[in-house]
């Protein structure tokens, strides 16, 4: 195999993936790569990528590597490390076979991941599931003991301008088929006019379908700068202690934020916010909540989540995986029901229409007198 491109390299997949274009080629450093940043990859048409780290490790079944090789991306993976400072950024670079080339010197060698490789791998990581399912739970349990504050009142709600105040709430977070599944509420949206909030990337996700959100939650690491200015309202979130890393990047934007400081994960304390200022509904798009959406994350347990749910459970819909409700196609038999229910009231119309009933009428007489009757 051959291949030449520009190479856009950042050891976060999830901040490579704004920079890069079609026919680049992304050396990235991602343990266990998952299905979002796969799918992510494949959107931007890139030629390759290259992984400084195993792209699918054994230690548990994730599908980002098949989705990458089914799009047709190829995946190299190099045991190099410092390919990172062999190579800049919009260098162009070539692959040849087993060999990373810059300039016509050999640079690194790297090694081709197949779809054969994947699948033997994929099946050690379904040998290790449940070590990981056993070693999940005990983290769970443990972080469950510190975390349980949030179901308990312990942890203060801060004020926000938002009103919820018995409305419908949609949290929108950049999970898997997150676009599929909010292409399919989008009806939902439209009728009742719910609250939207995005939980980081998330507020990007519902500008992409054409929605201000009204508000912002998250440690605005995965937002856009668009986002943030376009948004009615931020909420940071902030550490248990107080320090919220976020808040530097929205107070040099010159933007106004709430702190909202709490253990777990910013969709959590999303869900728990909107619950708290009297949401009637609860509506979540592309939210975690199940242990391999937890391990891809890179969480080793899922305390906060479990307990949150545990108390906005009345007022929540989860909405992931919606769009398989509504995958039938158009059928020949519905097209014609549609027509005959469309030509009813024209033919009911045409016939109140004096000239037209005399027109019928003498048709009706031709055929009499051409049959005989």
């Amino acid at each position: 195999m051959y291949l030449k491109g520009k190479v856009k390299k950042d050891k976060r997949t999830k901040n490579l993936i704004k920079r890069l274009k079609p026919g680049d080629i992304a050396l990235i450093s991602h343990k266990d790569l998952d299905e979002i940043a796969a799918n992510s990859l494949v959107e931007s048409k890139i030629k390759c990528i290259i992984n400084t780290e195993k792209t699918i490790s054994g230690r548990y079944p994730n599908q980002g590597p098949s989705i990458l090789v089914e799009a047709g991306v190829p995946i190299f993976e190099v045991c190099d490390t410092d390919l990172f400072e062999s190579i800049k950024e919009g260098e162009t670079i070539e692959i040849s076979d087993d060999a990373i080339i810059k300039d016509g010197e050999v640079i690194c060698k790297c090694e081709l991941l197949d779809s054969k490789k994947i699948e033997y791998l994929l099946g050690i990581g379904y040998e290790n599931f449940e070590k990981e399912l056993d070693r999940f739970i005990e983290n769970t349990l443990e972080y469950a003991k510190k975390e349980k504050g949030l179901v308990t009142g312990k942890v203060p709600i801060p004020k926000v301008k938002t009103k919820m105040n018995n409305r419908h709430v949609l949290v929108v977070v950049r999970g898997k088929d997150y676009k599929r599944d909010l292409e399919t509420v989008q009806a939902y949206i439209h009728e009742v006019h719910p609250v939207l909030i995005g939980v980081d990337g998330g507020g990007d996700a519902l500008l992409e379908f054409g929605y201000i959100p009204d508000m912002v939650i998250g440690d605005m690491d995965s937002i856009s700068d668009r986002c943030l200015k376009m948004s009615k309202e931020i909420v940071v979130h902030a550490y248990t202690n107080g320090e919220a890393p976020g808040l530097e990047r929205v107070e040099k934007l010159g933007l106004n934020a709430v702190i909202f400081p709490s253990p777990g994960t910013s969709e959590d304390i999303a869900l728990l916010l909107a619950y708290a200022n009297n949401a009637d509904l609860i509506v979540a798009v592309g939210t975690h909540n199940n242990m391999i959406d937890f391990l891809e994350k890179g969480r080793n347990g899922m305390a906060s989540t479990f307990l949150v749910r545990l108390k906005v459970g009345s007022k929540l819909v989860d909405a992931k995986g919606v769009n398989k409700l509504y995958k039938s196609h158009l059928k020949l038999r519905h097209v014609i029901g549609l027509g005959i229910a469309a030509l009813i009231p024209i033919i009911v119309i045409t016939m109140m229409f004096p000239p037209m009933k005399e027109l019928m009428q003498l048709i009706k007489i031709r055929l009499k007198i051409m049959f005989g009757v």
